[in-house]
């Protein structure tokens, strides 16, 4: 932060707050802090008649904006340190329309990697509520929460903190109106409350700590200081009294009889595309990222436009130059429209003379004091600007900040009140609730030379521009106006067709608990697709059919098999578990914070609930995770992908699998998505796969590139949540349906896919440490794909005398693949190779298939798919080498999980 955030000061010599002190009791108590935090004024309001006034909030007390943003700033700072890097990275900031858009904004700026949104009482068409609340003693008590993204107040799941950001924290009755609301569609373990000020009262403090235990929360409070306001019996009734009194002092008075036009300049400040113009609709890291790079140039349109100093014509409104504009009394305009005239008119009178004495000897002389004002909600972008717009003047001008506001408060012209002046118009950006009048406080008489008006596109409306509007209110004050325009921000649309499906959960689908997975695909378990294994190897080698077009006959295991699954998962469960957390930690590390796990069913699908639990777990994130189907030579499931789109962003999908082999379905997915998107789908997907095991040397992302025994390629569906491999077959599928599966109930007591989860979950404690050291190596280390794995297919298939590299399988998982569902010709293990290859010796003697074992082999073993296959050939004795049916190119499905 500027070193002129610390330099905050008081408006007045005098507390601005002992005029309502003195006549109604009220009293604060507390820091000394607080006199120099809080003004106090008066206002007609049947819930509350007393105001507190800040004097670092930007919102009625004009001040420096280094000094406005650096107090919400340190507060977000000092949330950041409560809750530790990680916690922050995963918080969710909530301000609170209109006073706190501002300050929420900024103390998620003090967070750094926090989205942010701030509740509005603007409706916007098209975009419907995905929440609301009230807020009980304000003059508009309904909150609107409009995120563009509707999965922004979940955050990271219940673990996830909601950080809610109000300017004074009074009775607590808005915050426990939120939480109580958000955490109904939300539920969530942790809140932490923050405030310039905490005003509550001792019983206002035990509500909440009782309601924090009722809702099983954590609650934390990050203020800046805290205090309580005494109030005397009867005050509201004799502050209304009062109130009425000191209007009925200042009769209204009559409009001018020929309304004078403003000169206003207009500033194009070529706002950055796709950056929001707040929190309304949400605000991420991103788009902070790209503000900051634009401001200092914004600053200088608007410097230019200020030393230009002579008015500009607002062309866009047809508004003609005047030149006595200066010399109308302070206030002609002002329908009621100031209650405490006197000094506060003198003072305006005389700068106008000045002023007119600074116009004579020329217009070329930069503005001594400037003011940037927001507009009601519009806070934030403002505040940037001033304070690019402070910075780059330095001591040339003093900037100040403030905005316009919905809230009606007395004005009296006292320096122990706070609301000197006000400017009253009409509002101009066609509010829901119907026309109004806005208030704009201690602009008039201030000194300024000129006011910079910032609004958003929907409110720059001819109401904006008319003679009795904000920029004439404004021209009446100070010798010029600039406008510049922030556009307001529309959210994208969902393009979501009605056809689209939803994801299939357990137990309906799948023995996986609904939350560990999606199914992105459409259950077909009523469909007879089971076909012989030589039936389908024969029709798929012929060119006859996909594989995806049917599926095997489903593997059940020989007690002796079962027997050596349970073994290796006992024996190699640590090692698993180091894989899966070095892989998470890696995609956190990489892809995070809140990546959306995408498995490749179905053999991805047991990493992909691994790696959800790990963060978990670990972190207390809670991922979401969908299992989506692929098929080599048709692609990946594109109506998935418009249904992943549709829900959450595609540069947060990180792709799973569970271990590499030549690379073919890293090639495939690479193919797959570019066809998509040149196909007009949503675009941002990245290909790069994260996988348990890289034998292959395919992809950047992995636990391991040791190809050892992964116990959940021993079996089929009774380690895949009793899922089927994907189906895809025109007469099943259509162009908005999602790829097929079947759900194998009936194989319910065969089932370990939850004892294989559990059983690696167990052991995540025990492994932290050594993922904490494989993954830094491996984050420091070259990680590119070398490709090594394919290299050695080639040269297999060419010496065996294949001649088609899809008929060679390397790998543990694949080989075991070849021995449960193709038509296997022989094996090639590793010479020396140990217990990881166990099961696959016990499948090959099972089968009458052959082991070999060679040298210099980069796999564990390799599994090779009869090359020349008849019905009658079961690959023990190659009868079928010599004739039988051609080999088909590309007739195979590399996604055999």
């Amino acid at each position: 932060m500027s070193e002129r955030a610390t330099r905050e000061e008081t408006v007045n010599v005098v507390w601005s707050g002992n005029w309502v002190a003195e006549r109604l009791g009220v009293a604060l108590e507390g820091g000394d802090e607080l006199g120099d935090l809080l003004g106090l004024a008066l206002r007609r309001n049947p819930k509350r008649a007393h105001l507190l006034v800040s004097n670092v909030l930007g919102k009625h007390v004009p001040q420096l904006p280094s000094v406005v943003h650096g107090a919400g700033y340190e507060l977000g700072e000092r949330v950041r340190a409560l809750l530790g890097p990680q916690e922050a990275r995963r918080a969710v900031v909530l301000g609170y329309a209109e006073t706190a858009t501002g300050l929420g904004h900024a103390v998620a700026d003090g967070l750094r990697d926090a989205p942010y949104l701030h509740s509005t009482r603007r409706p916007v068409a098209g975009v419907a509520p995905a929440g609301g609340f009230e807020e009980s003693h304000s003059h508009a008590t309904s909150h609107l929460l409009l995120p563009e993204d509707r999965d922004l107040l979940a955050g990271g799941g219940p673990a996830s903190t909601l950080v809610l950001v109000d300017d004074e924290f009074s009775t607590g009755n808005t915050v426990l109106n939120t939480v109580r609301a958000l955490h109904a569609l939300h539920p969530r373990e942790r809140y932490v409350i923050v405030a310039l000020v905490d005003m509550r009262s001792p019983a206002d403090r035990d509500r909440l700590t009782a309601f924090a235990a009722e809702i099983g929360a954590r609650v934390d409070l990050v203020t800046r200081a805290a205090g309580t306001v005494a109030l005397p019996d009867g005050v509201l009734e004799r502050g209304q009294a009062l109130v009425a009194e000191q209007e009925a002092r200042t009769p209204a008075s009559a409009p001018p009889s020929v309304p004078v036009p403003a000169h206003v300049t207009r500033v194009a400040l070529d706002w950055p595309t796709g950056v929001p113009d707040g929190g309304r609709h949400g605000f991420t890291p991103d788009h902070r990222t790209a503000l900051e790079a634009a401001l200092p140039t914004m600053a200088e349109r608007i410097a230019v436009a200020l030393d230009g100093g002579a008015p500009g014509r607002d062309d866009d409104h047809g508004q003609s130059a005047h030149g006595d504009r200066d010399r109308i009394p302070a206030g002609e305009h002002d329908r009621d429209r100031s209650p405490a005239r006197g000094q506060g008119q003198n003072r305006v009178g005389d700068q106008d003379r000045v002023r007119d004495q600074d116009q004579d000897q020329g217009r070329d002389r930069a503005p001594r004091r400037v003011l940037v004002l927001g507009f009601e909600e519009l806070m934030y972008a403002p505040l940037r600007l001033g304070t690019a717009l402070e910075e780059l003047l330095g001591a040339r001008a003093e900037v100040r900040y403030s905005t316009t506001t919905r809230s009606p408060v007395l004005a009296v012209d006292d320096p122990g009140y706070a609301i000197r002046t006000r400017l009253v118009f009409p509002a101009h950006d066609d509010p829901a609730d119907g026309p109004g009048d806005r208030y704009a406080y201690n602009v008039a008489g201030a000194g300024f030379d000129a006011v910079v008006a910032v609004v958003d596109s929907t409110a720059d409306t001819p109401a904006l521009h008319a003679p009795d509007g904000l920029l004439a209110r404004l021209a009446e004050h100070t010798g010029q106006v600039l406008l510049a325009v922030v556009p307001s921000y529309t959210p994208t649309p969902v393009q979501e067709p009605a056809v689209l499906p939803e994801p299939l959960r357990g137990p309906d689908f799948s023995s996986y608990a609904p939350d560990e997975v999606g199914w992105l695909l459409q259950d077909l378990s009523d469909t007879e697709l089971e076909a012989p294994t030589e039936e389908r190897e024969e029709a798929i080698q012929s060119g006859g059919a996909h594989y995806a077009e049917s599926l095997p006959v489903e593997y059940q295991p020989s007690p002796a098999y079962q027997a050596l699954f349970t073994a290796a998962l006992e024996t190699s469960a640590a090692r698993i578990a180091r894989a899966v957390g070095t892989v998470t930690e890696t995609v956190l590390a990489e892809r995070g914070p809140r990546p959306v796990l995408v498995s490749l069913a179905r053999a991805g699908t047991p990493v992909g609930v691994l790696m959800r639990r790990w963060a978990r777990h670990r972190h207390g994130l809670d991922l979401p995770h969908y299992a989506i189907s692929i098929v080599r030579g048709r692609g990946i499931d594109a109506t998935a992908l418009r249904w992943l789109a549709a829900h959450h962003d595609p540069a947060d999908v990180v792709f799973v699998d569970g271990w590499t082999g030549k690379g073919a379905i890293t090639r495939e997915l690479a193919a797959a998505i570019e066809a998509f998107e040149a196909s007009g789908g949503p675009a941002g997907f990245d290909p790069e796969i994260a996988v348990l095991a890289d034998p292959g040397g395919c992809v950047r992302t992995y636990g391991t590139r040791d190809d050892f025994l992964i116990p959940s390629a021993c079996l089929n569906s009774t380690v895949s949540g009793l899922i089927s491999r994907t189906v895809l077959r025109a007469d099943l599928v259509g162009p908005d349906d999602f790829h097929g599966g079947k759900f194998y109930r009936e194989l319910a007591a065969s089932d370990v896919s939850n004892h294989f989860l559990d059983t690696v979950a167990a052991r995540f404690d025990d492994v932290a440490a050594e993922v904490d050291d494989a993954t830094k190596e491996l984050l420091a280390a070259d990680r590119a794909p070398t490709w090594e794995g394919w290299a050695a297919v080639e040269r297999i298939s060419e010496e065996y005398g294949i001649h088609d590299v899809n008929l060679v399988k390397p790998g543990v998982g694949e080989t075991t693949r070849v021995l449960l569902r193709r038509v296997p010709w022989k094996i090639l293990a590793r010479r020396g190779a140990g217990p990881d290859l166990e099961h696959i010796r016990l499948l090959a003697e099972q089968r009458g298939v052959p082991v070999e074992e060679v040298d210099d082999l980069p796999y564990s073993c390799v599994g090779l798919i009869h090359p020349r296959f008849t019905r009658g050939a079961t690959g023990a004795d190659g009868r079928a080498v010599a004739g039988g049916c051609p080999v088909a190119d590309g007739g195979e499905v590399v996604r055999e999980a």
